[in-house]
């Protein structure tokens, strides 16, 4: 399975171009919650900087973590299709830096401006492809292949770059949440990675070697 890096879109300047577009500007610390489960649903948000969580918690308090999204991402549009309230919750992973667009206001962009418009809906139709490949990877594919899977696409893993860095915060109990296993069976695969040299540990960072790919590859 190929792991492919998106065309990039300069969001910034697209937004700040876009006259009468009032977006309100916000700082989250790490850990903190910027949306929960339940919460009314009245914004888009658009992540500038950092990386945020996206989960859904049971009844019963089990929480899943159904994306972990990078800077460059809109996050909350479900919104513009009717949802009155979050059917997940989001949280910064790290210092991060947001656009929140009120829904009036994200409506009427994305009306009154053709080229927003078929930007923002091909980066939620490739955002959507990306689910339904991890809908996939779960239904076919060994926990193994499917944390392998996971670490390169956190890592944004390209053909140019022979190794991505991961940030620190993403722990082993998230890569369990992640892959749908548990926290046992991920340290288990993440030492025989480290000992096949597929991944390295070093102050505190995990980085992602490109030889990963030749595990998702092999049958």
């Amino acid at each position: 399975m190929a792991i492919k890096k998106s065309p990039t879109v300069d969001w910034d300047s697209i937004l700040a171009e876009i006259s009468g577009a009032k977006t309100l500007g916000l700082e989250y610390g790490a850990n903190r919650n910027i949306f929960r489960q339940g919460d009314p649903a009245d914004s888009v948000l658009y992540l500038r900087r950092g990386k945020v969580k996206i989960s859904v918690t049971s009844q019963g308090g089990k929480e899943a973590i159904v994306a972990i999204l990078d800077s460059g991402e809109f996050f909350g549009e479900g919104c513009l299709a009717g949802q009155a309230l979050r059917i997940a919750s989001a949280t910064a992973m790290t210092d991060c830096g947001l656009l929140r667009i009120h829904k009036p206001m994200m409506v009427r962009m994305l009306h009154e401006h053709h080229e927003f418009w078929e930007l923002f809906v091909r980066h939620l139709l490739s955002r959507n492809i990306r689910y339904e490949e991890d809908l996939t990877d779960q239904l076919f594919n060994s926990s193994e292949k499917r944390l392998a899977r996971v670490l390169l696409l956190l890592a944004h893993f390209g053909k140019e770059s022979t190794s991505e860095t991961i940030l620190p915060s993403i722990n082993q109990e998230n890569l369990a949440q992640m892959v749908g296993t548990t926290r046992s069976r991920v340290s288990h695969f993440m030492n025989k990675f480290r000992k096949l040299g597929f991944v390295d540990y070093e102050g505190g960072a995990l980085t992602v070697k490109s030889g990963l790919l030749s595990l998702l590859l092999h049958d």
